[in-house]
């Protein structure tokens, strides 16, 4: 007997394209960095600097490094909405498809992603290191291999699908180097950047796919394998 739809599915079957517009939203994420970067001084180093910098609640030296974030808050406030984000968006594509148990894992995989940027948000690195790196390692590793599950298990266009599949293979090969302090010339700051940055890029890129198709129907032939 077929199950009564619980208030999830409901909800995401009302509202198809929330889903795909929150991973779009991830487009603020970025914006943010740019403009409390913008407040340093003396400058922010995209090389130096860690993205959790932007965070720090404290000037003075961190980590080795020289740390001033007046728009500290702004930027936590901006990882706490990206985490968000993450888990709201991908519960609702999941929920609103059919998916396939490799599929549905990758979404469960990006959730839990998105539930550690949510924690990196809510204890800056300098407040409770332990939780904050805790928090950072979820989208790190476990977001990271969602992305690379739902490429190997989502119908796409080919572009798309190699995009996917290269977002996943090169920022778990950035992870591997970042976490062994090997930097290959980009500093630290750049080398968690390539771990970091082609997940959101791939949020926005797939939300944005997924927006210009129909829903649901159109997405039944993305998520059907």
């Amino acid at each position: 007997m077929a199950h009564a739809p619980s208030s999830i599915e409901t909800f995401a079957e009302r509202r198809p394209r929330l889903g795909p517009f929150l991973y779009v939203s991830s487009l603020q994420y970025f914006i943010v960095q740019f403009l409390v970067a913008l407040d340093w001084s003396p400058p922010y180093n995209l090389r130096r600097n860690a993205i959790s910098d932007l965070g720090n609640t404290a000037c003075g030296r961190f980590d080795g490094r020289y740390v001033c974030s007046p728009l500290h808050t702004v930027m936590n406030v901006s990882f706490v909405v990206l985490g968000v984000t993450m888990v709201v968006a991908s519960v609702l594509i999941h929920t609103a498809v059919v998916s396939t148990r490799t599929s549905s894992l990758g979404f469960i995989f990006m959730a839990i992603g998105g539930l550690g940027v949510v924690v990196v948000g809510l204890f800056p690195e300098n407040s409770v290191p332990v939780l904050h790196g805790a928090g950072a390692s979820l989208p790190f590793l476990v977001g990271n291999v969602g992305v690379l599950l739902l490429g190997l298990a989502l119908e796409m266009p080919f572009a798309l699908r190699l995009i996917t599949l290269l977002v996943g293979a090169v920022s778990l090969v950035a992870l591997a180097l970042y976490a062994s302090a090997h930097y290959l010339g980009v500093g630290v700051g750049g080398m968690e950047r390539i771990v970091a940055y082609p997940q959101t890029f791939w949020l926005i890129l797939f939300g944005t796919y997924l927006l210009r198709r129909s829903p649901v129907r159109g997405w039944r032939s993305v998520l059907r394998r």
